[in-house]
C-alpha cells in the first residue's frame, strides 16, 4: 500500500475524470489519477467517428438542458457554474478552435478528436496531477463505514476523497465496462441498470441488408408497434445509413431509445418515406411524367429515373418478377399508385439493437436524488463524487454527452 495520502483520487481517465483531476490539481489539490488503458481519453479519441462532437452549441440553458429530459431539473446550478460557454472558451483559449456544424453540433476545427484527448492530457499535466496508466481499480475500501482508498492491481492508494470518473457500458472494447455501476450499488446506492440509448437498429428485411453501405439524405421513417396497451408511434426525419445488419446513422441512432421500449413487446414495424417533403399526387405526377418518356422500357429500368439515388434495387425487390419485366406503357394505374405508395412507405420490421457493445451512449447509473448535483458529492458518502456516465442521465447525440463530462468534471473539481 502506498504510504501516500492523496487529496483526490479520481478512477478513471476519460473526458470527465481527466476535466475533474486537472481542475481540482488546479487549485493545490494533491491529485492522482488512475487509469486501466494504457492511454489516456482511449474512448474520448474515437468519437464522432474520430472527428469528436465535443459540444453543443445551444446558448439558451433551457433548451440544452431539455435534452437531458427528466434529469434536466437537477442540473441547472452545475451548468449554471460550468456551461456550454465556459466549455468552449476552456478549449478555444488552449489553441483549440472550434467550429459548429448543422444542428449546433460543435467540433474541433482541425476535425480530430486526438487534439481534443491532447488538451486534455497537456491539463492534466501543467497542474501536476500524477498519473498511472494500466493500473485497473478493483475495489472502493472502507474503514469504520467511510471510503479511504481503493485497491488496484498496482497495489492500494488511499485518498481523502475519490471521485468515480468510470463512464457507463457503451464502446466497452475501450475499457468502458460499467465496473463502477457495481461498486455504486455495493456502497448502498441507488443504480439503475445500463441499457443502449443511442445504438444502431437491427432489421430482419434482406433489402435493407442488401442495401448496405447506402445512406439516405433525407428521410422521414416512422416506427409503429401495436403490441402494447396503449401502442406506440413515432416519426423522424433525416439521415439513414443502411448496413449489412440494418439501419444507423444519425436518425436511427436518437431513435433508439424509444425504439427499444416498443421492442420490449415485440418487432417493431417501420415504414421509410423517401420523399418526405413531396406530397403523394405530387409524386404520383412526377412518376407519370417519367413512364411517359420511357413507354418501351421495363418497369425495372427506369425506376432509377424517380427513386433516390442507390435505391432502385430495393424497390424494385418489393415489386413481383412479372411486374418488374412490363413495359411501362403496360402498367396498370393501380400498380403505379401502388408504387409510389411504397415509396412514400417502405416496410420493414425492426427486430432488436446491436446492443451494449455498438451502442455510443448507454443510459444508467447512481440515481439522481442520491447526489448533490451543486457539487456532484453522494449524499451518501460526503467523500465519494460523481462525473459524466456513472449519473443516470439520458441524452441524445450532438454533443450533449460530452457537455455532461466538462460539466461535471469541472463541478466535481471545483467543489471537491
Amino acid at each position: 500500500m502506498s504510504n501516500t495520502l492523496y487529496d483526490v483520487i479520481v478512477i478513471g481517465g476519460g473526458p470527465s475524470g481527466m476535466m475533474a483531476a486537472g481542475t481540482a490539481a488546479k487549485r493545490g489539490k494533491r491529485v492522482l489519477l488512475v487509469e486501466k488503458n494504457k492511454v489516456l481519453g482511449k474512448k474520448l479519441s474515437i468519437t464522432g467517428g474520430g472527428r469528436c462532437n465535443i459540444l453543443n452549441a445551444e446558448e439558451d440553458i433551457h433548451k440544452l438542458l431539455s435534452n437531458y429530459e427528466d434529469a434536466a431539473k437537477f442540473l441547472y446550478s452545475a451548468f449554471s457554474q460550468h456551461g456550454m460557454k465556459d466549455s468552449r472558451e476552456f478549449f478555444e483559449s488552449r489553441g483549440l478552435p472550434i467550429v459548429v456544424e448543422a444542428r449546433k453540433r460543435a467540433f474541433p476545427e482541425t476535425q480530430l478528436a486526438s487534439d481534443v484527448t491532447k488538451v486534455m492530457e497537456k491539463y492534466i499535466k501543467e497542474n501536476n496531477v500524477e498519473l498511472k496508466l494500466k493500473t485497473k481499480a478493483q475495489e472502493i475500501l472502507l474503514e469504520d463505514g467511510k471510503i479511504v482508498g481503493i485497491a488496484t492491481n498496482n497495489g492500494n492508494f488511499l485518498a481523502k476523497k475519490i471521485v468515480l470518473a468510470t463512464g457507463g457500458a457503451s464502446y466497452q472494447e475501450t475499457g468502458s465496462t460499467g465496473e463502477g455501476l457495481g461498486w455504486l450499488s455495493d456502497l448502498g446506492h441507488t443504480v439503475h441498470k445500463p441499457s443502449p440509448d443511442i445504438v444502431p437498429l437491427m432489421v430482419k428485411d434482406e433489402w435493407v441488408k442488401n442495401a448496405s453501405g447506402k445512406t439516405l439524405s433525407f428521410m422521414k421513417i416512422t416506427f409503429a408497434s401495436n403490441r402494447t396497451k396503449e401502442g406506440g408511434r413515432f416519426s423522424k426525419t433525416g439521415k439513414i445509413l443502411f448496413t449489412h445488419f440494418g439501419l444507423s446513422g444519425p436518425l436511427i441512432l436518437n431513435s433508439a431509445r424509444e425504439v427499444s421500449r416498443m421492442l420490449k413487446f415485440g418487432p417493431v414495424e417501420a415504414t421509410i418515406d423517401m420523399y418526405p417533403d413531396t406530397d403523394i399526387g405530387t409524386l404520383r405526377n412526377r412518376v407519370l411524367e417519367v413512364f411517359n418518356i420511357n413507354k418501351n422500357k421495363e418497369l425495372r429500368n427506369v425506376l432509377k429515373e424517380f427513386v433516390p439515388a442507390g435505391m432502385s434495387e430495393a424497390v424494385a425487390s418489393q415489386l413481383d418478377e412479372v411486374l418488374q419485366r412490363t413495359r411501362v406503357n403496360e402498367v396498370t394505374k393501380e400498380s403505379r399508385y401502388a408504387l409510389v405508395d411504397r415509396i412514400k412507405a417502405m416496410p420493414l420490421t425492426i427486430n432488436g439493437t446491436m446492443g451494449m457493445d455498438w451502442a455510443v451512449i448507454s443510459d444508467g447509473g447512481v440515481d439522481l436524488t442520491e447526489v448533490d448535483t451543486k457539487t456532484m458529492q453522494s449524499k451518501i458518502f460526503d467523500n465519494l463524487y460523481f462525473t459524466g456516465d456513472v449519473l443516470h442521465i439520458n441524452r441524445p447525440s450532438g454533443g450533449y454527452s460530452l457537455q455532461l463530462c466538462w460539466t461535471t468534471g469541472w463541478v466535481v473539481g471545483s467543489n471537491i
